[in-house]
C-alpha cells in the first residue's frame, strides 16, 4: 500500500490525537500534527506519542485561521517531508453564549478557527491533489452543526459550514481523484467534555440514546476509512456519528 502524507489540523487534541495515531498505523503513513506556533504542550505530546511507538508523527506549527502562517507550514512540511495527500480539518475552538450576549470577538474567534481554517489550509493543499489524481479532505463537523445548539450559534454555524463547504469542493474536484467529505460526531469523551460539570454531563449522556459519550477512537476509524483507498466512491458526504443523539 503507498504511504501518505496526512496533515491533521488541531492535531494535539482530543480527537485529533486519536486520528492522528489511527492515519500513522494505516499504511505506515506520515502524519503531521498542527499545532499553534510555540505551543508549550508539543514536545510533550511528541515524547509520549514516541513513547507508544509513532515515529512516524511529528508536530507541524502554524496558525491555521492565519493565511500566511498556513502557507508557510505547508511550504515546510512539503518542502522537509512531502506534498500533502490526505488533509483532516479538524481545528475548532468554542467561546458559548447566548447570542444577545455574545461578543463579536467571540463570534469571529470560532469561525475564524473552526471554519475560515478549512478554506485557508485546503487552499494550500488542493491544487496539488488534484494536479496528482489523489487527495482525502475529511472535515470535522458537528452533530450541533446539523441540529443547532442552544448558546452555540457561533460554533454550530461554523460547523454547518464545513459541511456546505466539503459539499461545494466535493464538486469541484470530483473527476480528479480528490474527496471531499465531513464527519459530525456527537458528544466525545475528550477532555474538554470531561471537565463539564457533572450534574450536566449526566444530562448531556442521558440524552443519548446509546447511553454513553463516544470514544476519540470511534471518531478517527471513520475519519481513517475516509482518508482510505476503499473510501474512493464516497464524497459530499456528512456522516453523523453520534450515538443515535441526532438521526437524519
Amino acid at each position: 500500500m503507498t504511504k501518505r502524507v496526512a496533515l491533521v489540523t488541531g492535531g494535539m487534541g482530543g480527537i485529533g490525537t486519536a486520528v492522528c495515531r489511527r492515519l500513522a498505523r494505516m499504511n505506515g503513513n506520515v502524519v503531521m500534527a498542527n499545532c499553534l506556533p510555540g505551543y508549550e504542550k508539543k514536545d510533550q505530546w511528541l515524547a509520549q506519542l514516541r513513547a507508544e511507538g509513532y515515529d512516524n508523527v511529528f508536530a507541524a506549527e502554524g496558525d491555521v485561521s492565519d493565511f500566511d502562517s498556513a502557507a508557510g507550514m505547508v511550504r515546510g512540511i512539503v518542502s522537509e517531508i512531502g506534498p500533502v495527500d490526505i488533509l483532516v480539518n479538524s481545528a475548532g475552538i468554542v467561546r458559548d453564549n447566548v447570542l444577545k450576549k455574545m461578543s463579536l470577538s467571540d463570534w469571529l474567534a470560532v469561525i475564524s478557527t473552526n471554519l475560515n481554517s478549512a478554506f485557508i489550509v485546503t487552499k494550500q493543499v488542493i491544487e496539488g491533489m488534484t494536479e496528482r489524481g489523489w487527495g482525502r479532505i475529511v472535515n470535522l463537523s458537528s452533530v450541533n452543526g446539523q441540529r443547532g445548539q442552544f448558546g452555540q450559534t457561533n460554533y454550530s454555524a461554523a460547523k454547518a459550514g464545513l459541511h456546505g463547504f466539503a459539499k461545494a469542493l466535493a464538486q469541484e474536484v470530483v473527476r480528479k481523484g480528490v474527496t471531499v467529505n465531513s464527519v459530525s460526531p456527537g458528544y466525545v469523551e475528550t477532555d474538554m467534555v470531561k471537565s463539564i460539570r457533572k450534574d450536566v454531563l449526566e444530562k448531556i449522556v442521558a440524552g443519548i440514546p446509546m447511553g454513553r459519550l463516544a470514544h476519540p477512537e470511534e471518531i478517527a476509524a471513520l475519519i481513517a476509512f475516509l482518508a482510505s483507498e476503499e473510501a474512493g466512491y464516497i464524497t459530499g458526504a456528512n456522516i453523523a456519528i453520534n450515538g443515535g443523539m441526532y438521526m437524519s
